[in-house]
């Protein structure tokens, strides 16, 4: 078995796009309606709309955003200081500012435009 995408469930689809496409700069490889996928390298991200998971496929995805996080999507940068600069200048939502862990990798987190925790890190050395 291998992991080839991930899917977010989104309210706005133009606003993720503009996230994921515009701020974070990954390409995007389809667009299909409201289900789109950016190439992010070996693992596919994909958002679609809520709506449509609904109507499409029958999953029971709420309408509301949880209010507690049970995941968070990971994006390993050369710099985080910078690209967490970056996205400040871009008016992304910081959740934690850049911080040095134990096990000597620097991690930080900032949320897309339907609160999804993103980390932001280095490579662990």
């Amino acid at each position: 078995m291998k992991m080839k995408y991930t899917i977010l469930y989104v309210h706005d689809v133009e606003a993720s796009i503009h996230f994921y496409h515009h701020v974070l700069g990954f390409p995007i490889k389809l667009r299909v309606e409201s289900y789109v996928e950016f190439d992010t390298g070996e693992v596919t991200l994909s958002i679609n709309s809520r709506q449509d998971v609904k109507d499409a496929l029958g999953l029971p995805v709420p309408d509301a955003n949880s209010s507690s996080q049970t995941f968070e999507i990971g994006f390993v940068v050369d710099d985080v200081d910078q690209t967490i600069a970056f996205m400040k200048e871009k008016g992304v939502p910081v959740v934690k500012e850049p911080a040095k862990k134990p096990w000597g990798q620097t991690v930080a987190y900032v949320s897309d435009p339907d609160g999804h925790f993103i980390e932001i890190c280095d490579a662990i050395s």
